[in-house]
């Protein structure tokens, strides 16, 4: 017997990925959600009556006096609730179509609004599964975070703190439900699964990523990571952490464009401590954006050009020309050229510490 070929997971269509890819909830009290589904019934019972009292003609009450106004809400009622209790009835052809074409719709709709809760994990799956399909069709120029772990974490922090980025921009890709749903509880996008699979990659849209940040537990791990990801994003900015810098080449040949060396990083900030305690201060002040002082990039205005770095109001630390860093020590960096970037230390404002 010939067996089916389950598809890729990038491949499937958005229902199958309810589970794998979650998107971010908007959480609203319960009192909110009550009061959604009170005005949404009533809103249903309404337009039963309108539509019955329109055809109020077609209708026999059974004192044999018409159809009120207040009959056609005593029967939108009773019927939408689904008593019946057959004292006012359709008789001519028209009031039985009606009821049959609208008023039927409606009752079901009534009784979906009123025990919404019952079918709560049918309605969320629903939704996400139209969620997850207007995603897919839309992301571009994304962020995906390899690992949410205490580097994953802190890259993402840094991310959400520059000017510009959202939330429904960044998606993290791991394998522990936790540190998903943490990402989660932050408003991040999650994609449940294995980053070394090329088709989780694709499920979190790495081909259309403008960075991928790799930060797993395990070296061997991100070399993986790094390979795949380069496969599918041939032009995506790759940046990754390893533990040990002996592996930095490697990742460098995977196709990453910057490595980070996590152990020898914060040996060399403990070695500094020992020495000069408040050095270390400083740079921990750099590297958090939200606070104090940070190291930002900006593009060169026309009076710039030609100038010296050095005569800038900006503490200028160096300049990005084609794509290469010259520290301002450098020759390179003596006069500043059109199109040139700088690389300088900002003060960030209260405003930028407030949460966004």
């Amino acid at each position: 017997m010939k067996r089916l070929r389950r598809l890729p997971l990038a491949d499937q269509p958005g229902h199958a990925l309810v589970g794998v890819l979650r998107m971010p909830e908007t959480t609203i009290s319960p009192l909110t959600s009550i009061i959604r589904r009170v005005v949404g019934a009533i809103l249903f019972l309404f337009a039963a009556v309108f539509i019955v009292y329109l055809d109020r003609d077609g209708y026999k009450d059974a004192n044999g006096d018409g159809v009120s106004f207040l009959d056609c809400i005593y029967y939108a009622t009773v019927s939408l609730s689904t008593t019946g209790y057959g004292d006012i009835s359709p008789v001519t052809a028209t009031a039985r179509l009606v009821n049959i074409v609208v008023i039927t719709p409606l009752r079901v709709m009534f009784l979906i609004v009123l025990v919404g809760t019952t079918l709560e994990v049918l309605t969320e799956r629903s939704r996400q599964a139209l969620r997850i399909q207007k995603w897919r069709n839309t992301v571009r120029d994304h962020v995906v975070v390899i690992g949410f772990g205490t580097k994953g974490r802190s890259a993402v922090n840094a991310l959400l703190a520059e000017e510009g980025v959202e939330t429904n921009q960044v998606v993290v890709v791991d394998t522990d439900q936790q540190a998903l749903d943490a990402a989660s509880a932050l408003g991040l996008i999650t994609v449940h699964g294995s980053a070394t699979r090329s088709d989780v990659l694709r499920v979190a849209g790495v081909q259309r990523a403008r960075a991928v940040v790799i930060a797993p537990n395990r070296d061997d791990t991100a070399v993986l990571v790094t390979l795949t990801a380069r496969e599918l994003a041939p032009k995506a900015s790759i940046l990754a952490s390893v533990r040990e810098a002996e592996n930095v080449h490697l990742l460098k040949q995977s196709g990453a464009d910057q490595v980070v060396v996590s152990s020898e990083t914060a040996g060399r900030l403990l070695g500094i401590a020992t020495r000069t305690p408040l050095v270390v201060d400083m740079v921990e002040d750099l590297l958090t954006p939200q606070t104090g002082l940070a190291i930002a990039e900006r593009p060169v205005e026309e009076s710039e050009a030609g100038g010296s770095p050095r005569h800038l109001p900006d503490i200028v630390l160096g300049i990005v020309r084609d794509g290469q860093l010259y520290r301002v020590d450098a020759p390179e960096a003596d006069a500043i050229e059109p199109g040139d970037r700088l690389l300088y230390v900002r003060k960030v404002t209260p405003a930028e510490d407030l949460p966004r």
